[in-house]
């Protein structure tokens, strides 16, 4: 069920900063008619930091009534407390997802004792299955490949997403996990490389912009096709590297409402719209991936 191209979907807002539903409505849709295998709602690039959790709830029970089983729908549970990532994932499991991405406690700098402890709570929480996600560049806190292994053993522990772009850390986490254990990519840029030597699939941003293309990177590095894969790849680079020239996910909302794809790039302070002076480097990125613009 987790394998393959998975988007980190942005969360489109009006132009005064309220939830954008149509405009979200228009993005699932691009995504069921442009291979996307599964979508992640309400995490780092959904915006959730800046988002009520009330208004998470809402959000995500909408696109799982408008994909209405056609694709996975995985919700971001994630928080620096565990008492609060435990009642989160409480209310989201009355939702009809397919299950969880759990970020590590951020800011607070547990040790790996107390990440296995969090996690484990917040699993005890659902029967739901749990996608770990590992991402130091942004929450100060690296999950070891050994404590990786020992969450493994949790029942509904599935996989992770690992974000920090490192084959090696790849060949650890495959050294130390079962088979079935899914591993998936968090860093667009090394992704077809992670799963050309065994990962299984991504949960990108660049999924945003390119699903199509995406897809067809995941279907041909999956099947150990690296010439289709490599080349693929290439015509992505720009977008994969220039996604990130602000931070996540201010450069991908102006290249949606670039593409007429949303009403507006408008996020959530402290995020704010692109600088005028990347604006031509990312056009360029989307003319390289051969994406039409309006």
């Amino acid at each position: 069920m987790f394998t393959g191209s998975w988007v980190a979907l942005i969360t489109p807002m009006t132009a005064q900063g309220e939830i954008d539903y149509t405009g979200l409505s228009a993005l699932v849709d691009f995504h069921l008619k442009n291979g996307t295998q599964g979508l992640v709602i309400m995490g780092t690039t959904g915006e959730a930091a800046t988002i009520a959790f009330n208004d998470q709830l809402q959000v995500i029970a909408a696109v799982c009534k408008q994909v209405n089983g056609a694709i996975a729908v995985i919700a971001g549970n994630g928080a620096n407390a565990t008492a609060e990532a435990v009642e989160r994932t409480k209310a989201l499991s009355k939702l009809p997802i397919a299950g969880f991405l759990t970020v590590t406690p951020f800011y607070n700098k547990p040790m790996q004792k107390g990440m296995v402890l969090h996690f484990n709570a917040v699993a005890e929480a659902t029967d739901k299955p749990i996608l770990l996600y590992n991402v130091p560049g942004r929450t100060g806190v690296d999950l070891l490949p050994e404590t990786v292994a020992e969450l493994a053993k949790t029942k509904n522990i599935v996989g992770i997403k690992e974000a920090t772009g490192s084959m090696q850390r790849l060949a650890q986490l495959q050294q130390h996990c079962s088979d079935d254990f899914v591993l998936l990519s968090g860093d667009d840029a090394s992704a077809a490389e992670f799963m050309l030597q065994g990962g299984h699939g991504v949960i990108s941003v660049t999924t945003n912009i390119a699903p199509r293309l995406m897809a067809d990177l995941c279907q041909a590095a999956m099947q150990g096709n690296r010439t289709e894969a490599e080349a693929i790849d290439k015509k992505l680079q720009a977008l994969h590297h220039d996604l990130f020239i602000e931070a996540n996910p201010i450069p991908a909302k102006w290249a949606l409402h670039r593409m007429g794809l949303i009403g507006s790039d408008m996020m959530r302070l402290p995020l704010t719209q692109l600088e005028p002076i990347h604006a031509a480097v990312i056009e360029q990125a989307l003319k390289q991936a051969d994406i039409e613009l309006p």
